[in-house]
């Protein structure tokens, strides 16, 4: 029987009592799986079918990335104090964007909207050279939360530009993402949004081509893309790692292990993140019934579970914990009482927060 509670207001963690963080799940959940450092091999999950049960996925919710940027909002906020512009979301969250705003943090679209000497974070999802240029001229301290992730894409960006390669960068058009790490080498980089975009592309040079991509793919799209990008560039070079990040890989392969076996399923995550939205589309092409993405427990409609005997669940990777612990209250009292957990790898990785800020925390005497 699952049982519970959940806290309302700001969401925290309990080491951290002033971070949106990760509290441990609430309630009676059965844990299946292994405990493994590595993301699993393909598989479907098969435990016993009880009524109205909940497959929760595991990894789900904050990445190490998305950790950090929050907590850079919020130790810039503790430090500096209130207000501290942030421009663009932080992370791509509705729920997050609230909270910090409520504590001081005010969003803003450009450089050009923060008062001179004022304090700017960059959000986790990276920006162009001309955006560090503009806040250098306007006075601004500005403190990077770009996820490394990202930064590691821009450095190979800026490699392969270097010696004059034609760079393919396989993402979203319009993505925050994608425009930061053009921005690196304009001149060298072509948007390849899908493998339906493949047939326009052109290259100086069919020898000197190499793709990068967003870090937030669908792993199985982008690897059509690429594979329709060697039939047309047999000499296409791969970056030198894997740029899909281990949370976006290890989401969705938790997400294809148990959408066989449930009829919904629910994936907490904002419209606007992009890495909500290929899982959405991931439990679908791994043969969920149906899928849906929620900001909060309030949004699901009872109708989408009429006859559901299996509901799986999870969350994009900014998503703090506590959102997937209100529709597990949710779905309890709608009688999907029986929840096991179903992992498919364990996550240790953890960021420092940014140079900047560490050394004025430092200076400051806080660790």
């Amino acid at each position: 029987m699952f049982a519970g509670s959940v806290t309302s207001g700001s969401l925290r963690a309990p080491q951290e009592a002033d971070h949106i963080g990760q509290p441990s799940v609430v309630g009676f959940i059965r844990m299946r799986g292994p405990a493994r450092a590595e993301p699993a091999s393909a598989g479907t999950y098969h435990g016993p079918v009880a009524d109205k049960r909940v497959l929760l996925a595991k990894p789900r919710g904050y990445c190490a990335g998305v950790d950090r940027a929050v907590q850079t909002v919020e130790r810039a906020l503790e430090l500096y104090g209130a207000p501290v512009y942030v421009r663009k979301q932080i992370v791509h969250n509705r729920h997050v964007v609230s909270t910090l705003e409520k504590r001081g943090a005010i969003f803003v679209e450009e450089n050009d909207e923060v008062p001179e000497g004022s304090i700017v974070i960059f959000s986790a999802h990276g920006v162009a050279p001309e955006v560090h240029e503009q806040a250098r001229q306007r006075g601004l301290k500005a403190i990077d939360a770009t996820c490394p992730l990202v930064t590691k894409v821009h450095q190979e960006a800026k490699r392969y530009a270097s010696e004059d390669y034609d760079i393919l960068l396989i993402g979203h058009e319009g993505h925050e993402e994608v425009i930061g790490t053009t921005g690196e080498a304009p001149s060298h980089i072509t948007l390849v949004d899908g493998p339906d975009a493949v047939d326009t592309i052109q290259v100086r040079d069919p020898s000197k081509v190499v793709w990068l991509s967003q870090t937030t793919l669908s792993v199985d799209e982008t690897m059509q893309t690429v594979a329709r990008l060697k039939e047309k560039f047999p000499l296409l070079q791969s970056p030198p790692s894997d740029d899909i990040c281990y949370a976006t890989q290890n989401r969705q392969q938790a997400v294809k292990q148990i959408a066989p076996e449930c009829d919904v399923v629910i994936v907490v995550g904002s419209q606007n993140s992009s890495n909500s939205q290929r899982l959405r589309e991931v439990a679908l092409e791994a043969g969920a019934r149906a899928a849906y993405l929620v900001d909060f427990a309030e949004e699901i409609d009872p109708q989408w579970l009429v006859d559901a005997q299996t509901v799986g669940l999870t969350s994009g990777a900014s998503v703090p914990e506590d959102l997937v612990q209100q529709v597990l209250v949710w779905l309890a009292e709608r009688g999907f009482t029986q929840v096991e957990e179903v992992t498919t790898a364990q996550e240790r990785l953890v960021f420092s927060l940014p140079a900047e800020l560490r050394k004025d925390l430092k200076a400051a005497g806080k660790r």
